[in-house]
């Protein structure tokens, strides 16, 4: 699975999942200051998960009709410890059937997905 993590992903977390050996892209070294348009069009065009603490994707997926990414993963939550980010997408990459197709929605509730659109 290959990742892409938006601006407003923790930097300790960052480095945990490229210290894990995971092929992760970060939004603030490759193209600082994109849009969520640009964001999800560039993790589509690479087949890459996004990982987010912004839930306006969904809404450009779902209600705009900009087209997805094989998955996104919005965590909702509050205060969190710096690698906590990265502790759960490692969590998810045991559930990639899952996740694929879906935004994933975690939270301190738990998990929940909603299928996204075709492409």
């Amino acid at each position: 699975v290959s990742l892409l993590v938006n601006e407003n992903w923790p930097r300790p977390a960052l480095l945990a999942l490229r210290s894990a050996g995971l092929d992760v892209q970060a939004v603030v070294e490759r193209m600082p200051g994109a849009t969520d348009t640009e964001v999800l069009r560039l993790a589509s065009a690479e087949g890459r998960w996004v990982l987010t603490f912004d839930r306006d994707y969904g809404e450009l997926v779902f209600a705009r009709s900009v087209p997805p990414p094989p998955a996104i993963v919005y965590l909702r939550q509050g205060a969190y410890a710096p690698d906590w980010p990265a502790r759960v997408v490692l969590d998810l990459l045991s559930l990639t059937d899952w996740v694929d197709g879906h935004l994933v929605v975690v939270s301190g509730r738990g998990l929940r997905r909603r299928r996204l659109p075709a492409a």
